[in-house]
């Protein structure tokens, strides 16, 4: 039954918020603005960081010593025959 209550004053509540609400002068405000910029420098560091931890990264692989072939490898011109 506590769902019952919250769920009456739920809808008793909101009516009378949508009565007051005047839908042309309704804005994010300062609390929306404040909380956009936190996150676009947030996202601004964190491609910063992403950067510096890219440029950190090898790309060229070393070759694996246990894969090494016993016999050299034949020149590139050779056909085999």
């Amino acid at each position: 039954m506590p769902d019952m209550s919250a769920h009456l004053a739920l809808t008793q509540l909101v009516p009378f918020a949508a009565e007051e609400l005047d839908k042309n002068k309704v804005t994010p405000g300062v609390l929306g603005f404040v909380v956009f910029a936190v996150m676009a420098v947030a996202v601004w560091m964190l491609m910063k960081s992403m950067n510096r931890h890219m440029g950190k990264v090898s790309f060229e692989e070393a070759p694996d010593p246990a894969a090494a072939p016993d016999a050299p490898a034949a020149p590139a011109g050779a056909s085999g025959k």
